[in-house]
C-alpha cells in the first residue's frame, strides 16, 4: 500500500470516488461537481483543498480530502476532512487507518491544534472506526449548512 498526493492527472478518479462515496452515503444525486471544478479547487492558482490517493497492489483503493481551517479558540489552524473513502472491496486492509494517520500527520507537521470532520449518524461503520482512533464526538454542536436557493437569499439580506 502506498499514500501519495494527489495529481492533476487524478481528478477523474478523484470524481469517480467522491461518486462512489456519495452513492454509499445515500446521496449520489447530490455529487453534481465538475472535472473542472474539483481541478480548479485542487490544482487552481489559490487551492482551496487537498487531496491524497490510497493505493494498493498499485490500483487505486480511496483517496481523503481536507482543507485547511481556523480555531479563534486556539488561535492555530486546523485540517477539515472533509471526505475519506475506501472503495468496499479493498476494506478491511488498513488503507482507512493509513488514509487517516497520513492525513493527521500533515496536521501535525502545519502545527495544527485540531483535525476535524463529520459522519452520518447511521454509519456505524465510520462512526466505529473513528471512535477506535481515538476520536470523540463533539457534544453539544450541530452542524448546520446553507446551499442553494437558502445560500442566496442569506446573501440578499
Amino acid at each position: 500500500m502506498r499514500i501519495r498526493a494527489a495529481e492533476p492527472a487524478d481528478v477523474p478518479l478523484i470524481l469517480a470516488l467522491i461518486v462512489e462515496l456519495a452513492d454509499y452515503e445515500r446521496a449520489v444525486g447530490d455529487a453534481v461537481g465538475t472535472e473542472e471544478q474539483l481541478e480548479a479547487a485542487l490544482f487552481g492558482s489559490e487551492p482551496l483543498a487537498e487531496a491524497v490517493i490510497a493505493e494498493l497492489d498499485e490500483a487505486p483503493a480511496g483517496f481523503a480530502l481536507f482543507f485547511t481551517t481556523f480555531s479563534t479558540w486556539l488561535c492555530l489552524p486546523g485540517i477539515w476532512l472533509e471526505d475519506l473513502y475506501v472503495r468496499p472491496q479493498q476494506r478491511r486492509a488498513g488503507i482507512g487507518r493509513a488514509l487517516f494517520a497520513h492525513v493527521a500527520g500533515i496536521a501535525v507537521q502545519r502545527g495544527c491544534g485540531r483535525m476535524e470532520w463529520s459522519a452520518l449518524d447511521w454509519n456505524t461503520p465510520a462512526l466505529s472506526f473513528y471512535e477506535g482512533l481515538g476520536a470523540s464526538v463533539v457534544d453539544g454542536w450541530h452542524t448546520h449548512r446553507l446551499h442553494g436557493g437558502a445560500l442566496q437569499e442569506a446573501a440578499r439580506q
